[in-house]
């Protein structure tokens, strides 16, 4: 259980950050909430950050929503600024927070889209940086963890190279990070997640999406992330697991942990390739 503690997930007014904070909530933390959309309208796959809280609170936690745009430096330092005068506290930072394009899973080479698909090196990479760097000073006083939302696209080539280049930057970040927080009892780790059955990849294949289709069988719950997160805050060793990149199936795996249902998703391992190892080697 994680009543008492304090959590804070981004960019969850819908998708895996909504999942991930319901999962948080119906533990008994108290969970922070950020994202752009305070109006159902401002998404075609709907919800808010105040939907998102409410439902968390519903669930047995408390949520708290704070209407946050990850690009701005000044948002997202005011969002730490509150936690600190409420609770002066944080135990658990999930970076989900990311740019989606509305063409991103349309197969063509990256020069064929819009240049704003380097959005995500903004929103998904630097606001990993930022949002950990602002909340540094709490995750230290309490031995916190921080969870970094990625895929296998930092692995192979998926949806082109502005996606695997922000995930591949996520994971490589949680590394170096790991190094500086270590003698701070700070855990970090990079999650890929495998096909989640998101309001936009549910939408997507209603639509079509044949590539998408046969895999949703095999495919998580927004909440299965969630669930992995409390299981390993709850581990005592958890810093044995700071600075690496896994497949969420397979720390499911060694936590013992379930999707809804009982499901064991599986591994994408086989398929996608290992996740990264790094050189131990420190140059400071």
């Amino acid at each position: 259980m994680l009543t008492n503690r304090v959590c804070l997930v981004t960019g969850a007014s819908r998708g895996v950050g909504k999942g991930i904070a319901l999962a948080l909530g119906a533990s008994g933390a108290t969970v922070y909430v950020t994202g752009r959309s305070t109006r159902a309208s401002d998404s075609p796959f709907g919800g808010t950050v105040s939907a998102t809280a409410d439902e968390v609170t519903r669930r047995g936690g408390r949520g708290i929503a704070i209407a946050c745009d990850h690009k701005d430096d000044r948002q997202v330092r005011a969002v730490f600024e509150r936690i600190a005068r409420e609770h002066r506290r944080l135990d658990i930072l999930v970076n989900n927070a990311t740019a989606i394009p509305d063409r991103l899973t349309e197969r063509g080479p990256f020069w064929d889209k819009p240049l704003e698909f380097a959005d995500l090196f903004e929103v998904g990479a630097r606001s990993t940086y930022v949002a950990t760097w602002f909340a540094a000073p709490m995750l230290i006083r309490e031995g916190g963890v921080v969870v970094n939302i990625s895929s296998p696209g930092g692995r192979c080539y998926v949806h082109g190279p502005a996606y695997g280049g922000t995930k591949a930057a996520v994971d490589k970040m949680a590394f170096d990070m790991a190094h500086d927080f270590k003698p701070h009892g700070v855990t970090v780790v990079s999650l890929w997640l495998g096909l989640v059955k998101t309001e936009k990849v549910m939408s997507m294949t209603a639509e079509g999406a044949k590539q998408y289709a046969p895999f949703l069988a095999f495919g998580e719950s927004p909440e299965y992330g969630g669930r992995i997160l409390e299981a390993l805050f709850a581990d005592p060793k958890r810093l044995e697991q700071s600075g690496k990149v896994f497949f969420a199936a397979e720390l499911a795996g060694h936590y013992g942990v379930k999707d809804l249902n009982g499901f064991e998703p599986p591994s994408g391992r086989g398929a996608l390739g290992d996740p990264p190892s790094y050189s131990p080697t420190i140059i400071e």
